[in-house]
């Protein structure tokens, strides 16, 4: 996969904190020096080269999965789960705040935009913990003066030597998921998901009651996770009745059909959400001993 941005040629940076005062986030700008912009630009180069060493093939993010701390991915920009990252991208112009880094605790993340000569922009964010103020109170920062060692009586930040995402006109590009799922408010947004996610899943599953899980998952995380994950899904509305009926038995989920509708016994949501997810399935390996496994990932096998 490419970046749609030349990494070269960049004829602006910007610099800006993601701030949360407890109520709400915000994001603003903060002015940065030449030896800053350059720095930036460094470490926004180190990003994709990362990404680029992991793999220039990425998966798409899918918000059922199991990540590790870093595995490039990829998320179109327009997708719903990109709300969040998408609105700073494209933001017009962000306030100018020079007092924002004056309480440190409430800085969430960091973040560079970047414009190139085409007047491309890249967006490389960064969650906020190396990065937290580092205060003469509380840490005895010393340096060389005059070959002698001095406290640092400034209030010091630390950049990270790379960012967790970078954002294109096209692209979320993740190095770490748990990063963007931070950065994006995704647990969240998930969640206040699940009744629109049931919707379209109801519309291609009509045969299937839908109202015991929809209240699951408007309290389980995981849950919500999987159905946002099964919505995106091409072949759900392919699903045949009588075989996720067979699916269900054979891995131990507990359903029944009523008045032409599958329903799911109360504690055999997760499971039912699993089989339509594909994470839950039967292996016979062994005579007349079945074997029932949950996958923790999954990927799909290209004929």
């Amino acid at each position: 996969m490419k970046l749609d941005f030349d990494l070269g040629n960049v004829t602006v940076t910007e610099f800006g904190l993601g701030r949360d005062d407890g109520n709400e986030q915000s994001f603003v700008t903060v002015r940065v020096g030449a030896d800053v912009q350059n720095a930036l630009r460094e470490i926004a180069s180190a990003t994709w080269d990362a990404m680029q060493k992991d793999t220039d093939d990425p998966p798409r993010y899918e918000p059922s999965e199991k990540y590790g701390s870093t595995e490039y991915l990829y998320l179109p920009l327009d997708d719903d789960l990109a709300t969040s990252v998408r609105e700073l991208h494209e933001a017009a112009s962000l306030h100018i705040d020079a007092s924002a880094l004056s309480e440190p605790a409430d800085v969430f993340c960091y973040f560079a935009r970047f414009t190139d000569k085409k007047k491309r922009r890249l967006t490389a964010l960064r969650r906020a913990t190396q990065f937290k103020g580092v205060l003469k109170s509380k840490n005895r920062l010393v340096r060389v003066v005059d070959d002698t060692l001095k406290i640092i009586e400034d209030t010091v930040f630390k950049l990270d030597s790379d960012f967790d995402l970078l954002v294109d006109g096209a692209n979320v590009h993740i190095l770490r998921p748990s990063g963007f799922e931070f950065a994006g408010k995704l647990q969240q947004a998930i969640l206040d998901a699940v009744p629109e996610n049931i919707t379209a899943i109801q519309k291609d599953l009509e045969f299937v009651a839908f109202d015991g899980i929809e209240e699951y998952a408007g309290k389980h995380p995981r849950a919500a996770r999987y159905l946002a994950s099964i919505r995106a899904q091409e072949e759900t509305k392919s699903i045949d009745k009588s075989l996720l009926k067979k699916l269900c038995k054979q891995t131990g989920v507990d359903v029944a059909e009523s008045k032409g509708k599958v329903t799911v016994a109360d504690g055999n949501e997760m499971g039912f959400l699993e089989i339509l997810d594909r994470r839950r399935y039967e292996v016979s390996l062994v005579k007349e001993k079945p074997e029932r496994y949950r996958a923790a990932s999954r990927k799909k096998i290209k004929d």
